[in-house]
């Protein structure tokens, strides 16, 4: 049998659940119909018996992260109590994606989140498009600037605190998505980081679910790459002269210059980051292999649902494994947007 490396889950709790509405979001921007349409207005949510079952594959497994939903709000779902209960019954950390607002589920405060997240998580990413308010507004519509802002000061504040008290440490990220009515603020972002002391910025380029937006892709031609890639170069000059309190640089990842051949197609010795590391499980309990929209992973075959399939039958299966041999001949994977250089 072949050894598993499987490290990390992504369960899609409650992918229609949100307070904001992103422009790229495919379930929640202005320019999407996908909840009306193809949803009929109902909304999907991962029934709470589900999670101790994939809880006990996962520790079986050496999974060592559990990323509760990253489409929609993981903060709204009405269960989340119970993972951050099974993350501590398990010994598996969260890796939580969140947008920052920390809704006042019971009455809970951002203070009151901050010291019940911080000791189960290794890291903590903000959804963050811009280093000003305008900017950063206009793509996550429903966004308060200044109290996004506040929430992460205070978050690190006692992230600070319960690393000096327990030494547990819990990165904070800033998120994005790369695109070009947000890329010029990436040297900026970078410096708002080192300014917070935040110690990550990463993204991915957008998936361009609608007409509307295909326009702000950073691919869309090849002087946006050319525009892309100086401020690739600005971003890391920003890191080298801007420090965070500790004195250490601002940690830059999936941030690297374009080729002009990635109009088209990703060059083909860049690299999927999740084939036999992650594995993702939608409400619905559909078993897949990336984070590709929902429509496209399905282009990569059927690999099982949670509720009649194992984890570890999927990494063992036929299907599975022909993948991990051939995802560069697919289509989606010939311009994913995750994939990268070595």
């Amino acid at each position: 049998m072949q050894k598993l490396s499987l490290w990390r889950i992504t369960l899609d709790t409650n992918p229609e659940d949100c307070n904001f509405h992103c422009i790229m979001c495919e379930e929640h921007s202005p320019f999407s119909d996908y909840i009306r349409k193809k949803l009929n207005g109902k909304r999907r949510r991962m029934p709470k018996e589900w999670l101790e079952p994939i809880f006990k594959q996962a520790q079986k497994l050496g999974v060592k992260e559990i990323i509760p939903s990253t489409m929609g709000e993981p903060l709204i779902y009405r269960h989340f109590d119970t993972i951050v209960e099974f993350c501590y019954k398990y010994n598996i950390k969260m890796n939580l994606t969140t947008n920052g607002s920390f809704p006042s589920v019971n009455g809970r405060t951002v203070e009151e989140w901050a010291k019940w997240i911080v000791p189960i998580t290794t890291d903590v990413k903000f959804s963050w498009n811009g280093a000003k308010k305008e900017t950063d507004e206009k793509v996550m519509i429903g966004k308060n600037f200044e109290k996004s802002l506040q929430n992460v000061k205070t978050f690190i504040n006692i992230r600070d605190e319960h690393y000096q008290k327990t030494g547990h440490y819990c990165r904070v990220t800033f998120q994005l998505t790369f695109m070009r009515n947000n890329m010029h603020e990436l040297p900026d972002i970078v410096r708002l980081a080192a300014e917070l002391g935040v110690d990550r910025v990463k993204g991915h380029h957008l998936w361009a679910h609608f007409e509307e937006i295909k326009h702000l892709s950073v691919k869309v031609s090849p002087e946006s790459i050319v525009q892309w890639n100086q401020y690739v170069e600005e971003a890391y000059q920003v890191r080298e002269k801007f420090l965070r309190p500790n004195g250490q640089k601002v940690l830059l990842e999936q941030i690297f210059p374009l080729q002009p051949e990635e109009q088209h197609e990703v060059p083909e010795h860049y690299e999927c980051p999740f084939l036999n590391k992650e594995l993702w499980i939608s409400a619905e309990g559909v078993i897949s292999p990336c984070c590709a929209p929902d429509e496209q992973r399905k282009t990569l075959g059927y690999f099982g649902n949670i509720q009649d399939t194992t984890l570890e039958e999927v990494l063992q299966s036929e299907s599975y494994q022909n993948l991990v041999k051939n995802y560069k001949k697919m289509d989606l994977c010939k311009t994913c947007n995750m994939r990268k250089p070595k």
